[in-house]
């Protein structure tokens, strides 16, 4: 609250974000990242958004303005833009292979039967489709064997008899911790995206929708999230497929240069006797 008694857009804005990162900084503390590294990073971060958004017309941005945009010490600026990206780098390519590899299998006609399940496949072979083949239509900077250990370490998939069997829920998600903290950089980040996206325009850019309840007993609870699972599990399933024959027509198209992310979600807490007491709260949102 300014001086004069009138909340700012800042001051208000300052308690969402403290909403928004109770459960970061959870995550924060159960990962070891103390409060001086979450400054550093944050530091880091508002430099590298200076740098890549708010760059001169002509593309120029020195030291000194990322220093005067960000407050921001010109030298902790020409450190962070001069630091080695290669190990993370490196990760992403692990994670995108491999996310590349079970969403095309997913998605082929050649991999999948008359019902849309996904076929088990051939290590190799002379023909047809092979596992071997996919991993290589993915990249050819990984090996097969490489990526087929990974995905066996992280039970995604089981080998019998030659044959490589693709876990019945592949939307299931890694257990390997790098890429598990992966995955929530790039869906929280482009969720997090979108809605911020939406904040700053005059009419909604994204679609960014949830329906929420509360009262409801665990039971219920419980109800609701199978279908939650069932239907988000189709959404995916259907967008993978489509995205796959879309990227495929549009491979040597002059402007395909864009990509998306489309994912679900489903959280519940125990609220405790008091909300359900006070008869206060909102009983259904979309």
């Amino acid at each position: 609250m300014s001086g004069n008694g009138i909340e700012t857009p800042a001051t208000i804005f300052g308690r969402v974000i403290r909403g928004l990162l109770r459960p970061l900084v959870r995550a924060l503390i159960a990962q070891g990242v103390t409060a001086p590294a979450l400054y550093r990073i944050i530091k880091e971060v508002y430099v590298d958004v200076a740098e890549q958004d708010f760059s001169l017309d002509d593309g120029r941005q020195t030291d000194s303005r990322i220093s005067m945009l960000t407050g921001v010490h010109r030298r902790d600026v020409r450190s962070f833009r001069s630091e080695d990206r290669g190990e993370a780098e490196a990760t992403e390519e692990k994670v995108t292979t491999l996310a590349t590899v079970i969403g095309r299998w997913l998605a082929s006609p050649d991999t999948r039967d008359a019902d849309g399940r996904p076929l088990p496949l051939p290590r190799s072979a002379e023909s047809g489709p092979t596992f071997d083949s996919l991993v290589q239509s993915a990249s050819t900077d990984i090996r097969p064997r490489t990526v087929l250990d990974e995905l066996e370490r992280q039970k995604l998939v089981e080998v019998r008899e030659g044959m490589v069997y693709l876990h019945a829920d592949p939307f299931l998600g890694p257990s390997d911790p790098d890429q598990k903290i992966h995955f929530f950089a790039e869906n929280v980040g482009d969720h997090i995206a979108a809605a911020v996206d939406n904040l700053l325009a005059d009419d909604s850019v994204y679609m960014e929708r949830a329906v929420f309840y509360n009262r409801l007993t665990s039971d219920s609870i419980e109800e609701i999230e199978r279908e939650a699972r069932r239907l988000g599990g189709a959404a995916l399933t259907d967008l993978n497929e489509m995205a796959h024959v879309r990227q495929t027509e549009d491979l040597d198209a002059p402007g395909g240069t864009r990509r998306f992310r489309f994912g679900v979600f489903f959280y519940t807490e125990d609220e405790g006797p008091a909300a359900k007491d006070s008869g206060t709260g909102d009983d259904e949102k979309t």
